[in-house]
C-alpha cells in the first residue's frame, strides 16, 4: 500500500516543482528594483551591452549542450534486446571538437570583455565633478571637493559630465552600486579605489544605489538615491547647498534650533551656521552623524530606512534604535513637543 502512495506523491512533486520555480521567477519579475538592463549612462550601457553578449553565448552554448544530451539519452537509451550502443572513447576528431569550439567561445568572451575595459578606462576629461563617498555603517556621505559641501543620502550630479567618485571607508568593506548608473566597486579600508560615470541626460525621478556588500546587520539598509540634474539646476543647487542654515522665522522652528544647538545633537551631527563656521570646519571631521545644514532637501533619512516627511522624522527621533537596530544614533528619549519642535526646524532646512 505504501508503494502507490509514493509514487503518487513523486508524481505531484514533479508536477509542483516547476510551477514553484516558474512561479518564482514570474514574482521576481514584478519587482520594481533598479535593472542594469536599462542604463541610464554610458558606463552601464557598456556593461549592459556586455552582459546581453555574454548571455546570448552563455545562452547558445547551454541550448546546444543540453539538446545533445537529451538526444543522446532518448536516441540511446536502453531497450530489449538492443545491442550496446558504439563506444566513442578516445576518439581524436570529437575530443578536439569539444576542446577547440568552446575555447573559441571562451577568446571571444576574452576578447569583448578586455575590449569593455579599455571602453570604460579613466576619462581624461576637464568637464568632471569630483565627489568622495564616505561609507558609513549603514549610510553614504558624499564629500564634493571643488564645491566645499557636504550631504548625505542623496548624491546630486549633473548631466553629461564626468563623474569621478573616490571611495573611502574606515570600518569594514562596502560596495558602491548605482545599477543603472555604474558597476560595482568595493570600497576597501585603507585601500584608494575609485570609479567614474555619467549620465545621460537629467530625469525627474531618482536612480537608486546600494551597499552591494554585506557589511553588517543593516547592510539592507544603506541605499542612497541619485539625481541626474541639468548644468542650471545642478549649479543652483550646489548654491542653494553652500549656503548658511538660516535662522527660523516660524517659533516652533527657532525652538527646535534652540534645542538643537543646546542638546546633545551637537555632540554627532553639524550645521553650518549653528555648530559649524563652514563645510571645512576642522570640527566636522570629528562628527559621528551625517552633517544636516540642509537636510530638508534631502530624499531618505538614515541610509534609505525611512523617506524624508515630517512623520517618519517624528518616527526616527522618538527611537532610532527601534527604526533600524545597531546605528550610531542612540534613544536620547525626547518628549513629543521637543520632537515637533525638532521636525519643524529640521524639515525648513531646504
Amino acid at each position: 500500500m505504501r508503494m502507490p502512495l509514493f509514487r503518487g506523491m513523486k508524481r505531484k512533486g514533479a508536477i509542483l516543482l516547476p510551477g514553484v520555480i516558474l512561479s518564482s521567477l514570474l514574482f521576481a519579475a514584478c519587482d520594481n528594483s533598479p535593472s542594469i538592463i536599462e542604463p541610464k549612462g554610458f558606463v552601464a550601457g557598456q556593461e549592459s551591452w556586455l552582459f546581453w553578449i555574454i548571455l546570448a553565448v552563455a545562452t547558445l552554448i547551454f541550448v546546444i549542450v543540453e539538446s545533445l544530451l537529451i538526444y543522446s539519452i532518448v536516441r540511446f537509451r536502453e531497450r530489449p534486446n538492443t545491442p550496446a550502443p558504439e563506444q566513442i572513447h578516445g576518439n581524436n576528431t570529437l575530443e578536439l571538437l569539444w576542446t577547440v569550439i568552446p575555447s573559441i567561445f571562451l577568446f571571444i568572451v576574452l576578447f569583448l570583455t578586455i575590449r569593455t575595459m579599455f571602453a570604460l578606462a579613466q576619462p581624461n576629461s576637464s568637464n568632471k565633478v569630483v565627489i568622495t563617498a564616505h561609507a558609513h555603517q549603514w549610510w553614504w556621505e558624499f564629500d564634493y571637493q571643488n564645491q566645499h559641501i557636504t550631504t548625505a543620502d542623496t548624491l546630486h550630479v549633473p548631466a553629461n559630465t564626468t563623474i569621478q567618485v573616490n571611495l573611502f571607508s574606515d570600518n569594514v568593506i562596502h560596495s558602491f552600486w548605482v545599477p543603472q548608473l555604474t558597476g560595482k566597486t568595493d570600497v576597501v579600508p585603507g585601500h584608494d579605489n575609485h570609479l567614474w560615470f555619467n549620465a545621460d541626460q537629467p530625469s525627474s525621478t531618482f536612480y537608486e544605489g546600494a551597499c552591494a556588500e554585506f557589511c553588517g546587520d543593516q547592510h539592507a539598509h544603506m541605499r542612497f538615491d541619485v539625481k541626474v540634474d541639468s548644468a542650471d539646476d545642478f549649479n543652483t543647487w550646489v548654491s542653494q547647498q553652500q549656503a548658511k542654515a538660516q535662522t527660523p522665522s516660524d517659533s516652533l522652528a527657532a525652538k527646535g534650533q534652540q534645542l538643537f544647538a543646546k542638546g546633545a545633537c551637537t555632540g554627532c551631527h553639524g550645521i553650518v551656521g549653528v555648530n559649524l563656521t563652514s563645510f571645512d570646519d576642522p570640527k566636522a571631521a570629528s562628527l559621528i552623524g551625517p552633517n544636516l545644514t540642509h537636510f530638508g532637501s534631502r530624499d531618505l533619512i538614515a541610509g534609505g530606512v525611512l523617506t524624508n516627511t515630517n512623520a517618519n522624522l517624528a518616527t526616527w527621533l522618538h527611537d532610532p534604535q527601534a527604526v533600524k537596530s545597531g546605528n550610531d544614533m542612540p534613544n536620547l528619549n525626547l518628549s513629543d513637543s521637543d520632537i515637533q519642535a525638532l521636525v519643524a526646524y529640521l524639515e525648513s532646512l531646504k
